[in-house]
């Protein structure tokens, strides 16, 4: 593997008394497709969190392009190319799908300044949204409310708003879940594209032949440890994996 894109070194989060993450070390290659798996409680969406800056770890280190973003909020991560999308889709309801797109749009093309943008600007903008949303096959939907969207058109909208931000590294929490095989396809043809850009995806996801279709490499969690790290033949042929997921 080349120089990481996203290192994580023995990172430790901490709920009262519940250790959550224990001392867990990850590395992400530029480009690469990463999944994250583990039974319900291992503690994926918590360092997702972390790694996002939706929360702060009690120790270790996180660095993205040898950068250390440990103490950064979650902005200045997006700012530097990190993006996520949520398992459950938190589109603005009153906004069409176009303008839930120029919200990172803007932040992006503005650094995060609170200037207005100008008539160009504006132009540039919905131009680069409607592209997004032809990559996603969403532009007919351009002018919907996003209340109006369906599952699968939440879900790629979702990862519209994702793209917009223009990451290097992209989150992706369970976009698949509750969809139809066939939709999980199409997410699947999605990310893969977004993948042949250059975009390193990890991925956390219960489907396990979503995950390991997808995956170059596969790390799983259990109780909040790293046990287990490997090509997805050989993880799913692993005991230890096996153990985590089905009990002794």
């Amino acid at each position: 593997m080349s120089a990481p894109l996203l290192e994580v070194r023995g990172l430790s989060k901490r709920f009262g008394g519940f250790t959550a993450l224990r001392a867990v070390d990850m590395v992400v290659g530029p480009g690469e497709r990463v999944g994250l798996i583990g039974p319900n409680g291992s503690g994926k969406t918590t360092l997702i969190n972390c790694i996002s800056g939706a929360l702060r770890q009690d120790q270790g280190e996180i660095r993205l392009a040898g950068q250390d973003i440990s103490r950064l909020p979650a902005h200045r991560r997006t700012r530097l190319g990190i993006a996520r999308s949520f398992q459950i889709p938190r589109p603005f309801h009153s906004m069409t799908v176009l303008e839930n797109l120029a919200i990172p749009l803007e932040y992006v093309a503005h650094r995060g300044s609170h200037r207005t943008s100008t008539e160009h600007e504006a132009r540039e903008i919905r131009d680069e949204g409607m592209h997004i949303l032809e990559q996603m096959n969403l532009q007919t939907k351009a002018d919907a409310k996003s209340e109006e969207l369906t599952q699968i058109e939440l879900r790629k909208l979702e990862l519209a708003r994702a793209l917009a931000a223009r990451p290097q590294l992209l989150l992706a929490d369970e976009a698949m879940a509750g969809l139809s095989g066939g939709e999980i396809d199409e997410v699947l043809e999605i990310l893969l594209e977004l993948n042949t850009r250059g975009i390193a995806v990890l991925m956390i996801e219960h489907i396990m032949r979503a995950v390991m279709g997808f995956s170059e490499r596969v790390v799983c969690l259990d109780a909040g440890a790293r046990i287990a790290e490997g090509t997805p033949e050989l993880i799913v042929q692993d005991p230890v994996v096996e153990r985590a997921y089905l009990g002794e």
